[in-house]
């Protein structure tokens, strides 16, 4: 099976032969992979080199011009490196555009932490109106990135990752599906944690939720898990831990719930390794998520 990546330069070739507003903007990263499509298409394929700030910038600046940039980089340089550029450039000026980032927390961990960006969906937080998707295959990634060009002139980050659920679930862009039902909590797995939580609460009396949409947050379908399946509330996220409890506090502020987040810890871990060694480490792998999720399900509700 192909990944999440390289589905995403075909699919966004033909995104440039579709749609005349379509551009794609590159920091040499990614850039062999649209040689064909720059010779159709050379004024909007655009590659700055290693340049992640005027990445971002040069974006912004096609964006005010009325086209829809595609940019794409490691999450790492897309997100973090010229964190300055989001802000103002396509913030502050309310230019909008398409972020789709590769290597996701720590999809190469030979690359060390340079390449990695387990805060890059908090990071983005801290900004106003912007779509985070998180697609859990392939699938997912292609219907996401359709959605992402066609949503006019939003801020839309799609991350992909190297890491993907055995099989694609409909996804809309907007709404959590319920995979599961259950009556002693909710479990909200996130793109490619899916897999992993299913396995983790098999037999498990509990409800969950899929969601490869984060951004905004579907607390609608959260707040109808809770109605039969109560409000003790489990996150499941592939980047840093407690992300979007935030979220899940605001959609249930009217009633008393618990909330655990589960996803990438703050340690540093400095030793190369493999993805499932970092996926273990970090605890999200499916017995992991099984002690983890099992004990908190299971806890007496204090009072």
């Amino acid at each position: 099976m192909d990944t999440m990546r390289d589905r995403f330069a075909p699919v966004a070739a033909r995104l440039l032969d579709e749609n005349p507003r379509v551009a794609v903007v590159l920091a040499e990263i990614g850039a062999a992979n649209f040689e064909e499509a720059l010779r159709r298409h050379p004024d909007r394929v655009i590659n700055v080199g290693i340049r992640e700030q005027l990445l971002v910038g040069a974006a912004a600046g096609l964006a005010l011009t009325g086209l829809r940039p595609v940019v794409h980089t490691f999450a790492s340089f897309l997100v973090e490196r010229p964190f300055e550029q989001l802000k103002l450039d396509l913030g502050h000026q309310d230019a909008g555009a398409v972020l789709v980032s590769a290597a996701a927390s720590f999809d190469w961990p030979a690359g060390g932490y340079t390449h990695m960006a387990p805060g890059d969906v908090a990071l983005l937080d801290t900004l106003d109106g912007w779509t985070v998707h998180v697609p859990g295959h392939p699938d997912e990634a292609e219907t996401l990135l359709r959605h992402a060009v066609a949503a006019g002139d939003d801020k839309v980050y799609v991350r992909l990752s190297a890491q993907s659920n055995r099989s694609a679930l409909p996804v809309d862009g907007r709404r959590s599906r319920t995979v599961r039902e259950g009556r002693s909590g909710v479990v909200v797995a996130v793109g490619p944690m899916l897999d992993a939580v299913l396995e983790a609460t098999e037999g498990l009396d509990v409800t969950v939720l899929y969601a490869a949409t984060v951004r905004p947050f579907d607390g609608a379908a959260l707040r109808r898990a809770t109605e039969s399946a109560g409000t003790d509330v489990v996150l499941v996220e592939p980047y840093l831990a407690g992300t979007s409890t935030a979220a899940v506090a605001e959609a249930l502020a009217d009633v008393p719930h618990r909330t655990l987040g589960l996803g990438v810890g703050r340690r540093e871990l400095r030793r190369y390794g493999t993805v499932a060694e970092h996926v273990a480490a970090h605890g999200l792998d499916a017995r992991s998520l099984r002690e983890r999720i099992g004990r908190f399900v299971a806890a007496p509700v204090p009072g």
